[in-house]
């Protein structure tokens, strides 16, 4: 059953939109929003709401950085000591106390590194791991009608590369920040006590590294968003042709694909180059600065001479005081990226689209197992599917939905599911309107066999179970019942066989027994079937329709049919056209009414007999009989 939108054909006189049109619609189908600042506090505080669980793996790596980042400070230092108590006064012992101090140092530098790395990663991996999980959860929630508007590409990235990207913000040590704010204070304040007036010349390279940064993070940060942007086009791309295939295939769009494709890897490349330019723009300029500072210090020192311990401890702090500026940057870019990310996924769960709406009364049961009340349905404002439809059926009564194509036949289980809401009138089960139940156990009142069927990876027993998990021994009755048992279970691994994607290692046939049987095992009150019999052989056909009887025996029966002499038993067959309800009856009454139902039949039995083979065939076997919905 294909539960999503039927739209009628556009006017013979309606304008259609040119190919500019059309492409302006394709990139606002694909391309994302504009975001806001390159840092927002607001993001950070949402972020913390999955961190927090771990915050004490944060803590011990906070507390590695702080200690490793004091011993940095101390390590110049030492070395003045050693250099002038140790080797500038011949003092062997004072070097081995400066070079044991020295290695001690380092020593304890490189544990207090594997704490800090091990901690901030583990904490957020953890983080990212929950925050996806939260993401697919949100998913779930969302309106059908927000999938329709959205590419597939853009929502896996959202799930896959954006979280990602804020992963790395944690795998990059985001917390040593902390560490380089402390260091550069650190050795700010060491370089004035050692010579003040050599420390001038130091800072004296500060302003044009601040300017840099500030004139560059700008630009990256719309490099990034770029980059986002590009990786979600691109991934919904691969999958809109890789899960059509066959079509590029059969309509020799290869040249045409390759072109779309390659458009938006350049511009994924592109974005990807612009950041790199931005980085090693950052950085070339950082270590020039740096270089020009060293040798002005040098030249400095023949006017103004110091101790060589002073010398090589100044250099030492010179070297660091660059290295935490370097390193802030490229934390800054690295945090670029991140908020790109975040910004992207919290727009996703800002979507105001939820599967919830405000309770409304419960009135007495009237009877009926389901009912619509003068239900009108829209998928677009405007592009009303339904208009004033009202039905009811009784407790264990087989209902047979019947129509051209276009006319609201799947609409209406989509309604009774609450798959979408009615823009007006009444959608009630057991008495209940479904908008006052909660969809989960609503659904639990339904068995639904799909025309349009999905196995999902796993075995044949889990398929059957519909992610429970499986009863062997009801699976077994179940086929048993069905008629499927030793026709699904003569495979090499027998229910245990695996089901790879889209199921594709079984026929069309064994796909439609696996969705029956699923709802077989379900036992619910009440089956929705899209012609359970759509995909299957004569044989087959045979062992479904006596399931179906068993299936159908005591329940309630919406059945959506495509071959009307599938539904002569029907109790009461309900005929659409154009979203509305034209006419209702037993098969006999519809054909002696001669009107739509009738034209229908006759139709289709006319084109049986057009179908079917000459006498002389060996099977006798008539074509399976077909109308579009």
């Amino acid at each position: 059953m294909t539960l999503t939108s039927e739209t009628e054909p556009p006017a013979p006189n309606q304008r259609r939109p040119t190919s500019s049109t059309a492409d302006e619609r394709l990139r606002e189908f694909h391309d994302e929003l504009s975001f806001g600042r390159a840092y927002d506090v607001r993001l950070a505080a949402r972020l913390w709401a999955f961190v927090r669980p771990h915050r004490r793996l944060l803590y011990w790596a906070t507390a590695s950085i702080l200690v490793t980042a004091a011993s940095s400070l101390l390590r110049p230092l030492v070395m003045l000591k050693a250099i002038d108590d140790g080797i500038m006064r011949s003092d062997a012992t004072a070097l081995l106390h400066g070079a044991l101090l020295l290695a001690g140092l380092l020593l304890a530098e490189q544990l207090l590194s594997f704490v800090q790395t091990y901690s901030m990663q583990v904490a957020g991996a953890r983080a990212i791991g929950d925050l996806r999980s939260h993401i697919f959860r949100f998913l779930q929630t969302l309106r059908l009608s927000y999938f329709d508007r959205q590419p597939v590409g853009r929502l896996v990235t959202r799930v896959g590369n954006d979280t990602d990207a804020i992963l790395e913000l944690f795998a990059s040590g985001a917390l040593n920040a902390i560490g380089d704010l402390v260091r550069l204070i650190g050795i700010v304040a060491l370089m004035l006590a050692l010579d003040s007036h050599l420390a001038l010349v130091a800072f004296a390279a500060a302003p044009p590294v601040t300017l840099l940064v500030v004139a560059v993070r700008g630009r990256a940060r719309e490099a990034y968003r770029s980059i986002r942007s590009t990786t979600a086009r691109m991934n919904s791309t691969l999958n809109e042709q890789i899960t059509g295939v066959s079509v590029v295939q059969a309509f020799n769009r290869q040249q045409a694909a390759r072109t779309e494709f390659d458009r938006i890897n350049s511009a994924y490349r592109d974005a990807y180059m612009r950041s790199i330019k931005y980085e090693a723009t950052q950085d070339a300029a950082i270590e020039t600065i740096g270089a020009l500072c060293l040798a002005s210090i040098v030249l400095y020192l023949g006017y103004r001479p110091v101790s060589f311990g002073t010398v090589v401890a100044f250099n030492a702090y010179l070297i660091q005081f660059f290295e935490p500026i370097s390193a802030l940057a490229q934390r800054y870019t690295q945090l670029q990226s991140a908020m790109a990310g975040a910004e992207r996924v919290f727009e996703l769960l800002d979507v105001n689209e939820l599967d919830a709406e405000p309770r409304r009364g419960k009135l007495p049961d009237p009877g009926h197992a389901f009912a619509l009340e003068a239900v009108d349905f829209a998928y677009r404002p405007g592009a009303f599917v339904l208009h004033g439809v009202s039905l009811q059926a009784r407790p264990g009564e087989k209902i047979a939905l019947v129509g051209p194509t276009g006319s609201g036949k799947s609409t209406v289980a989509a309604l009774l599911l609450r798959l979408h809401d009615a823009q007006a009138g009444v959608v009630r089960v057991f008495g209940d309107d479904v908008t006052t139940l909660d969809r989960q156990e609503l659904r639990r009142r339904f068995s639904v066999v799909p025309q349009d069927l999905v196995l999902f990876p796993g075995s044949v027993a889990d398929n059957i179970a519909a992610g429970d998990q499986p009863d062997r021994v009801r699976v077994e009755q179940v086929l048993h019942r069905l008629g499927a048992f030793e026709l699904l279970a003569c495979r090499e691994q027998g229910l245990e066989a695996p089901v790879l994607e889209q199921g594709s290692n079984f026929s069309a046939g064994e796909r439609q027994l696996i969705a029956i049987a699923r709802a077989l095992y379900r036992d619910a009150p009440i089956v929705i079937l899209d012609e359970a019999t759509a995909s299957i052989d004569s044989d087959t056909e045979l062992r479904v329709q006596r399931a179906s009887e068993r299936l159908l025996a005591g329940r309630t029966a919406l059945i959506i049919a495509h071959r009307l002499s599938t539904i002569r038993t029907a109790d009461r067959i309900i005929v659409l056209q154009r979203g509305r309800i034209v006419e209702q009856g037993s098969h006999a009454e519809l054909i002696a009414a001669g009107k739509v139902y009738a034209r229908l039949y006759e139709l289709q039995m006319r084109q049986s007999l057009q179908d079917a083979p000459p006498a002389s065939a060996p099977d006798g076997a008539s074509a399976s009989m077909r109308t579009s919905r």
